[in-house]
């Protein structure tokens, strides 16, 4: 068996190849890393529409009398807050407060919930949480089961309002809704990775080709694309949001990737609080903040050496060159001292260091593309 052949396929594996998708290993996965190209997609994105194959990621479904009370002592975010039809981006920790993945929760009932995980962390993620499963609490990993489309883009919208003709309502901004097409129950969220209106469609996994298909087709008159991982994380970064096992592991926090706002403290309990509490009583000594190249250069990488005068003082964890902004961006921990806006700092690249200058977030705003 040969390596490509090894590797995971989504239910779109032969619908990318067919449109001449560049297929990488992704964490095990065959995934598309562009179609026309990243700077095409990535601006696609920012002006019209395009949608991207997450079903790589995993689908955890919680249900029971006992859920809510389990997920909350597991998750940082506050899951009493979700009504049902609403969603929350949340963090589960290690013992010491670190994170063992991102990830969000949605209330699809009143004791019925499913939990959207990075790819990387499916295995990991629901033994974890099944080694704490409470009574009470049905738990199932059902990822092989869906398949999941994100469609993102200032038009996306308008894609909705004209594939239902009015049969749904769109959800609003961290909702979701419960569709059903052709007798198939769809879960569809107003959530996104890329900082700009969008959706995420979850359906069976024998329905993504006609579901993929469909959108595109629809998504025509708004100038859709099929978009690849790579203007996936070139969009995300332009929006300082983390990525998993790069900008966030299990030796960094949430307080220090600056997430404070997703966890709450005032819960009576959650694995990890007590380091978290001891953390922000203490102070953290380092922080992630995202940087902008202020001369050309190559573009950062991650686990490139952060200088401050002659002193190494951090490593990249993510690094791009923004399509948007025409400069290369990426994010880092950065010694608490140092970690302000308008500090001076300077990226190895390639043997020689470039100035760079620590922003704040989100580095992309509308408005601020550059001619």
């Amino acid at each position: 068996m040969s390596a490509a052949q090894a590797l995971k396929q989504t239910p779109l594996h032969d619908e990318h190849v067919r449109l001449g998708a560049k297929m990488v290993d992704f964490g095990g996965w065959s995934m598309p890393v562009q179609y026309s190209g990243i700077i095409d997609e990535h601006n696609a994105v920012r002006s019209n529409l395009g949608i991207f194959d997450i079903s790589h990621m995993g689908q955890f479904f919680a249900e029971g009398p006992g859920a809510l009370a389990w997920l909350n002592g597991l998750l940082t975010n506050n899951v009493e807050r979700l009504a049902v039809g609403e969603c929350q981006y949340t963090f589960l920790l290690n013992d010491g407060g670190g994170v063992i993945d991102d990830l969000i929760v949605y209330r699809i009932g009143e004791e019925n919930y499913l939990l959207v995980v990075n790819a990387g962390k499916i295995d990991e993620d629901f033994a974890w949480m099944k080694s704490h499963l409470a009574p009470g609490v049905d738990f199932q990993n059902r990822s092989a089961d869906f398949a999941g489309l994100a469609v993102q883009g200032p038009r996306s919208a308008q894609l909705f309002d004209a594939f239902f003709q009015g049969k749904y309502s769109r959800p609003a901004r961290n909702e979701i809704l419960r569709a059903v097409i052709d007798d198939e129950t769809y879960f569809i969220a107003r959530t996104g990775y890329t900082g700009e209106d969008g959706f995420e469609v979850f359906c069976v996994a024998n329905r993504a080709v006609k579901s993929w298909n469909d959108i595109l087709r629809k998504g025509a008159e708004f100038d859709i694309k099929p978009c690849g991982l790579g203007a996936r994380d070139t969009l995300r970064l332009e929006m300082c949001y983390p990525l998993n096992g790069s900008d966030l592991l299990p030796d960094t926090t949430p307080i220090e990737a600056g997430l404070s706002i997703f966890v709450d403290l005032q819960k009576p309990n959650f694995i990890g609080k007590d380091a978290l509490t001891k953390q922000r009583q203490e102070g953290v000594k380092r922080r992630l903040v995202p940087f902008k190249m202020t001369e050309t250069c190559p573009p950062p990488r991650s686990h490139y050496a952060v200088y401050k005068g002659d002193k190494k003082i951090a490593e990249t964890t993510s690094g791009t060159l923004s399509p948007t902004l025409k400069v290369g961006i990426g994010m880092a921990y950065i010694p608490t001292e140092f970690a302000r806006i308008n500090e001076q700092i300077e990226i190895e690249i390639r043997g020689r260091r470039f100035p760079a200058t620590i922003e704040k977030k989100p580095l992309h705003r509308a408005g601020t593309a550059s001619n």
